[in-house]
């Protein structure tokens, strides 16, 4: 009889291990798919946040699922930049899903961004893996753009980050990406500032300074070309539009 209970013992722990390894390998699965850009097989591993098993990091039950989905939010980040995203780009789409996560008002709430913010990173990871048709100079100009969005960037910058002449790699910029360099940058920045518009309070002339646009009105003539509205109107029509809105 003990030896039949010692046993039962035994087989409780290997089952026990092999749930809690399985459940690991799953979760490790699941990063590797956001990191590899695989939206199929991330929405097969996808799990709602369940807290039971999980560590109580607050006693407020909402809260304590918004601190899960913000550690899920670093795991994220740092398994896509070690899959070669940049890290400004990577730690701007943490920046913004943490605001989201922030302002949730039900765990129906903190799902449904849960969702959102896996399916973007990897659609981000899907874009990362296309630039990786490009050339390696014409892919390390693309980098230093993301990066320095926010400095003046010159052609002579690119010529160096990528270590080819000015004007070559002007040429094959253009060649592979089909808009010019300078198309290229002002294209970058519009979209910067579109985000920052939807979720930070930063104006319009903080917004222009930052992202380097010569002047404030030249700012609002570039995001109008693109957008059909001025830098106001854009954050009148978009100002958090898509986060949840706080409870007074």
């Amino acid at each position: 009889m003990e030896i039949q209970k010692e046993l039962a013992k035994v087989e409780f722990k290997n089952r026990e291990y092999l749930v809690n390894h399985i459940s690991y390998d799953r979760e490790m699965a699941f990063y590797q798919a956001i990191g590899s850009g695989n939206m199929e097989e991330m929405k097969r591993l996808f799990m709602p946040l369940n807290v039971e098993g999980f560590g109580k990091l607050s006693d407020n039950p909402l809260r304590n699922l918004k601190y899960h989905l913000i550690i899920t939010v670093a795991m994220i980040t740092r398994y896509v930049i070690e899959s070669g995203l940049e890290m400004e780009a990577a730690y701007n789409l943490s920046d913004i899903y943490i605001q989201k996560i922030d302002v949730c008002n039900s765990s129906e709430e903190i799902r449904k961004i849960h969702e959102e913010l896996c399916e973007a990173y990897v659609r981000r990871m899907q874009d990362h893996k296309q630039r990786k048709l490009y050339s390696k100079p014409v892919s390390q100009c693309i980098d230093f753009i993301y990066n320095n969005l926010h400095e003046k960037i010159t052609l002579e910058d690119l010529a160096e980050a990528s270590s080819m002449s000015s004007s070559y790699i002007s040429k094959i910029f253009h060649a592979e990406v089909g808009i010019t360099i300078a198309q290229y940058v002002q294209k970058k920045r519009v979209e910067a500032a579109k985000n920052l518009l939807s979720i930070t309070d930063y104006s319009v002339s903080d917004i222009s300074n930052y992202l380097q646009f010569s002047t404030e009105s030249y700012f609002i003539s570039v995001l109008r070309k693109f957008c059909g509205i001025t830098p106001k109107k854009y954050r009148e029509v978009h100002y958090r539009a898509n986060l949840p809105r706080k409870e007074n």
